[in-house]
């Protein structure tokens, strides 16, 4: 049988167990995928359209770019027009916008802004130049985060005293946590048909689809808590739209089953204990800190910061950077969006004053944003 052939046929095998699964729930149900990589591949591959009726998949909060406050937006932004600094950033916070307008169009009023496709990139950067500042911005989730104090920590073993961090990572299980504390199983008036604007008890989860790349790093019982705390079901899945069903499908078993538990389905790449070397060096750097989400406020222990021995490398402390919580662009949802309030088509903005080219939030930005994945993919989902 030929490679396509087979993964047909067990797609279809998978879409009939999950079909008859749903139909032994007495309800609607609806699960949320925290990441950008499992947003696009949902919509790239039509999965929304071969669900069971009755299952809605939400999009939460796994862009980084899209969780990044704009108070933080607006401080990069403020950072990069000072004298003296080169601002290095990975690409797609270039053109998130902030109060002042974004980092491209700082780069455009004459900022030294680059573009880096790594930490180090930085690093080898602030070596060549050292008459000048150089700023990494650490966006990110845990998998980012590793790079980033390989990065800090090269900085440091060269004595670069002209390289610093405008740390921003993100820890993804205290947002699942947020949003689950909140969460109504089996309410669904929060799912992708609501009109959405309210707090985080409008948002019906019945479980989560764990992100596979941070699994990775963190490992699948990172996600324990959820089911220990919320008793939501957790299933780690790749990106594949057959793993990704088969998580989905595992998922509505669990709720059929009343049976919270974490499950990975994603062992050729994730195991219970995640990776060992990425958590010690994140470790060694960072320690737990609080950090504020778009839509989601502050989170106790929810970021990272440096701990004592690398504060020297703190770019906000270095330059006296106090970013102050700012407002989302009028008439913008995005904040709805990756809380799963509402869908981008929801957005009275999305495809007219929104679009790719003259976006107006980091939905729209992100090439992991909803807003984004839907504008390109989304059609006949309206």
């Amino acid at each position: 049988m030929l490679p396509q052939q087979f993964k047909r046929e067990h797609m279809a095998q998978v879409l009939e167990g999950w079909r008859a699964a749903a139909a032994q729930v007495a309800r609607p149900v609806a699960f949320m995928e925290v990441c950008g990589t499992h947003t696009v591949a949902a919509w790239r591959s039509g999965l929304h359209s071969l669900m069971p009726v009755t299952v809605t998949l939400l999009s939460g909060p796994g862009c980084p770019v899209c969780v990044t406050s704009q108070g933080d937006i607006d401080g990069m932004v403020e950072l990069a027009g000072r004298s003296g600094v080169t601002f290095c950033s990975y690409g797609d916070m270039l053109r998130v916008p902030g109060k002042k307008g974004s980092l491209e169009q700082a780069r455009s009023a004459g900022a030294d802004v680059r573009v880096v496709y790594s930490a180090l990139d930085a690093v080898g950067l602030a070596a060549r130049q050292p008459r000048r500042q150089v700023v990494f911005a650490a966006v990110g989730f845990e998998t980012t985060a590793p790079a980033s104090a390989v990065a800090i920590q090269e900085a440091q073993r060269q004595g670069l005293t002209n390289f610093s961090v405008l740390v921003s990572h993100k820890r993804i299980v205290p947002a699942m946590l947020a949003i689950s504390s909140g969460a109504s199983p089996g309410g669904s008036s929060g799912g992708p048909s609501g009109g959405g604007g309210g707090g985080l008890a409008q948002v019906g989860i019945d479980g989560f689809l764990c992100p596979g790349h941070v699994a990775v790093i963190v490992g699948a019982k990172a996600f324990a808590p959820v089911v220990e705390e919320c008793g939501l079901p957790c299933v780690v899945a790749g990106f594949e739209p057959l793993q990704m069903a088969q998580g989905l499908a595992r998922l509505t078993e669990l709720v059929r089953d009343k049976s919270p538990v974490v499950e990975n389905l994603y062992p050729q790449a994730v195991t219970e204990e995640g990776n060992a070397r990425a958590l010690e060096l994140m470790d060694e750097v960072f320690c737990p800190a609080p950090a504020r989400w778009r839509a989601l406020g502050a989170i106790a222990d929810s970021g990272l910061g440096l701990r004592r021995e690398y504060q020297d490398f703190d770019a906000a402390a270095r330059f006296g950077l106090h970013p102050e919580e700012a407002p989302e662009p009028v008439g913008c949802r995005c904040g709805d969006v990756i809380m799963g309030r509402c869908r981008p088509v929801d957005c009275a903005m999305f495809g007219g004053a929104c679009t790719p080219v003259h976006p107006i939030g980091p939905c729209m930005v992100s090439s992991e944003g909803s807003c984004q994945a839907w504008f390109k993919y989304g059609e006949g989902l309206h």
